[in-house]
């Protein structure tokens, strides 16, 4: 605990959504501002929940926390920082370029990548401010990644946009926007780097995939020298409760941890407990630090009218998608929520009632089962390797824009062909022959492309025949696929989501995400849910009523076709 206790200047907590890191951020920021420090906590978070978790607004001004002398606090809107970039960069175009290419810029500059690069800027500048220096520990809720770090030390990243890459696809696009800004990033840079001065503290939860997650952070930031990581595994769970449900969380978490990635291995770290409760407000948060420091916790006591209504199992929609007949179905959500789970499901089912079936997958962590497609007559199993594809496509942009520039151009397009947005255009062909199955049998597809893939693709596709620098035919699967993807009767989304806080913000933005590129998901799945068990054990029993105020928003904001999925244990 004693680099949180007594840390340096600057900490970063970094991890996924839904891990704890604004739990743990602002836990931290309240207990350092009670032992008389003077804090400033900035959160980056485009999924923010910091108002919720502080329990007061907190908005894109510094104001001081009611309740917590010493603690000021910024909730930088990453999409806000992020229009202000956009028309930084396109404002000089306007009426110059045909609105064609200007549609393709915007796009360009549409998605995660721009959208954390905008917030590097907002942040650099609270770094780089004077006002700064009055307080003594500076909190940071979601640090910058490794991709954006290694784009803003190319020195070619501020020579203005590669007029040579006509791909389109950059998600970046022009850093010109931000030149002037050039001295007060490389001081950021040199601040991140400096470990006398900067801690990164990764979190996870005790599950493989978060943990190996957070073990490919750590690798990455060391290669660029922020090497002083620290370790937070958050919501460890411990019972020798003889309620079967808690035996099997037990044996679940312990596995993972035994696990460890070797290089998660050799970093400090320390082991939050699981919390009966939501660490929302400040006295949950000095609940959770005393929690932290071991001691031990009250479970709340249940209150509960017993009048909960719950969604309908995943087995009604199964039954449902059924009698809809063929077609594309996609199941989409952030890392961890179980698309890969669900997607299996519906393809067993759908195949064990003599339907001609293929399952498939563009996500890289996914753990399909490929032994089904010869255990289930009728189903087939197909993976899309996305490091074959990323290759090719990176070999190709590379020749055909990277022999028009210079080294450090080339060094500029092959980071961004590192983006996250990369990944996904990679895959994008073979994607759309996938889905041109659709006309003959059941897809059912263990992840998709964003809508701001699709938007890209399309902006970029109608630019390239605005100014007739078409290098090759599109061949007629994209051509169709957005049109497919459009079409209720051909393409079912479903988005898959956990029953707490940032895991259903976070698909919200997805639903958002999807709407701009006028798709609508078909149902919501709420995945790993303890609300529809029977539980003994009293501190799974608080967490099981937690579930419905979330399990209700889905509910009530974002769908009218809900389906809920209970906790399974097995792994």
């Amino acid at each position: 605990m004693d680099f949180l206790i007594k840390p340096t200047r600057f900490l970063f907590f970094t991890g996924k959504g839904g891990v704890g890191k604004t739990s743990l951020s602002c836990a931290t920021a309240v207990s350092l501002a009670d032992q008389g420090n003077k804090i400033f906590l900035v959160c980056t978070d485009p999924a923010s929940n910091l108002s919720e978790v502080m329990g007061v607004q907190i908005g894109a001004s510094p104001a001081n926390h009611p309740g917590v002398p010493g603690l000021q606090a910024i909730n930088i809107d990453p999409e806000v920082a992020a229009r202000k970039y956009r028309e930084r960069i396109i404002g000089p175009y306007r009426g110059k370029l045909p609105e064609v290419a200007l549609v393709a810029m915007e796009e360009q500059l549409s998605g995660a990548c721009t959208m954390e690069i905008a917030a590097f800027d907002e942040f650099a500048g609270l770094l780089g401010n004077r006002d700064l220096h009055k307080f003594d520990y500076v909190i940071f809720d979601t640090a910058p990644t490794g991709h954006t770090l290694r784009l803003l030390q190319l020195p070619s990243a501020w020579d203005g946009f590669i007029e040579a890459n006509t791909t389109g696809t950059s998600c970046l696009g022009p850093l010109a926007g931000l030149t002037q800004q050039h001295q007060m990033y490389k001081n950021t840079i040199a601040t991140l780097t400096d470990r006398e001065m900067t801690t990164v503290i990764l979190v996870s939860r005790p599950e493989p995939a978060s943990l190996d997650e957070a073990a490919r952070t750590s690798a990455e930031l060391s290669a660029l020298g922020m090497d002083n990581q620290k370790l937070v595994i958050n919501g460890v769970f411990s019972s020798s409760s003889k309620d079967r449900l808690a035996q099997a969380w037990h044996k679940r978490t312990h596995n993972a941890l035994a696990a460890l990635p070797e290089v998660l291995s050799r970093i400090d770290r320390i082991e939050t407990p699981l919390l009966p409760f939501l660490p929302l407000g400040v006295e949950k948060l000095r609940l959770f630090w005393q929690a932290m420091l071991g001691k031990s916790i009250d479970v709340p006591t249940i209150k509960s009218d017993g009048k909960e209504i719950l969604p309908p199992s995943p087995v009604a929609l199964f039954r449902e998608i059924e009698l809809l007949g063929k077609g594309v179905i996609m199941a989409m959500g952030k890392g961890g929520v179980g698309k890969t789970f669900i997607a299996t499901e519906l393809a067993k089912y759908l195949a064990q009632k003599g339907h001609d079936v293929l399952l498939a997958t563009t996500d890289p962590a996914a753990h399909l089962d490929f032994s089904l497609g010869d255990t289930i007559e009728c189903l087939k199993v197909a993976r899309i390797d996305p490091k074959e594809e990323i290759r090719k496509y990176t070999d190709k942009v590379m020749l055909e824009v990277g022999k028009k520039l210079d080294e450090q151009g080339r060094n500029l397009l092959a980071e961004d062909l590192r983006s996250p947005c990369t990944e996904e255009i990679a895959v994008f062909q073979a994607f759309a022959k996938l889905v041109d199955q659709g006309e003959d049998r059941y897809i059912v597809l263990d992840t998709a492309p964003t809508g701001h893939t699709l938007l890209l693709l399309d902006a970029a596709r109608a630019y390239h025949r605005e100014v007739e620098r078409m290098t090759q035919q599109i061949p007629e699967q994209v051509q169709k696929l957005l049109p497919r993807m459009r079409d209720p009767n051909y393409t079912k989304i479903l988005i898959i989501t956990l029953p707490e806080m940032t895991p259903v913000h976070e698909a919200g933005q997805l639903e958002r995400d999807l709407e701009r590129a006028s798709i609508s998901s078909y149902a919501w799945i709420i995945n790993q849910s303890l609300a529809p068990l029977d539980i003994t054990d009293p501190f799974l029993a608080a967490k099981r009523q937690e579930e419905f105020q979330y399990i209700s928003q889905v509910m009530n904001q974002y769908s009218d076709h809900v389906f809920l999925e209970a906790w399974c244990d097995n792994e």
